[in-house]
């Protein structure tokens, strides 16, 4: 949910007007506008060099997942995982977006340690390639930019631990 629909709800459900606070947060949140969409563009348009590199760096940490019998073994499983970081980074947009990270946690985190266990796939694996995302993410930001985005990758990152 984003920060005025958050503002809104929470005024509504005590039949009050936005404190002085609220309003605060949400000028705060209006004023970043801009940068944030620049973000997004930034996360958006270089996607597939983020997500190679981040492949490339967890498959050097972890070479078991594409050897044989590895959960990333063959074209078509090493696909699957680099659509799994795309998801990931797009993922991070949406909280960016929404200056929040409730739309990480509903679409993306709860449940997700159940899945990945289920299909076999090892959480500390996962762990690593979502801190690779990260580092790759920051090469291409500056570093008021990577200000507002590692929260979020590290939300997730608690998410899955």
């Amino acid at each position: 949910m984003s920060l005025v629909s958050q503002i809104i709800l929470n005024a509504d459900n005590e039949l009050r007007y936005p404190t002085t606070g609220e309003l605060q947060a949400l000028q705060d949140y209006l004023k970043t506008g801009e940068e944030r969409i620049k973000i997004i563009l930034i996360l958006r348009d270089q996607e597939k060099e983020i997500v190679q590199k981040a492949s490339k760096s967890i498959f050097q940490i972890h070479p078991e997942y594409i050897a044989p019998g590895g959960n990333a073994e063959g074209a078509r499983k090493r696909s699957l995982c680099l659509r799994d970081y795309g998801w990931y980074l797009r993922l991070i947009t949406y909280g960016v977006l929404a200056g929040d990270k409730e739309a990480i946690e509903k679409i993306g985190v709860v449940g997700v340690r159940e899945m990945y266990n289920s299909l076999g796939v090892p959480i500390l694996g996962m762990i690593d390639a979502i801190e690779c995302l990260k580092k790759a993410t920051k090469e291409v930001l500056s570093d008021e930019e990577i200000k507002v985005i590692v929260p979020y990758f590290d939300f997730i990152i608690r998410g899955m631990s």
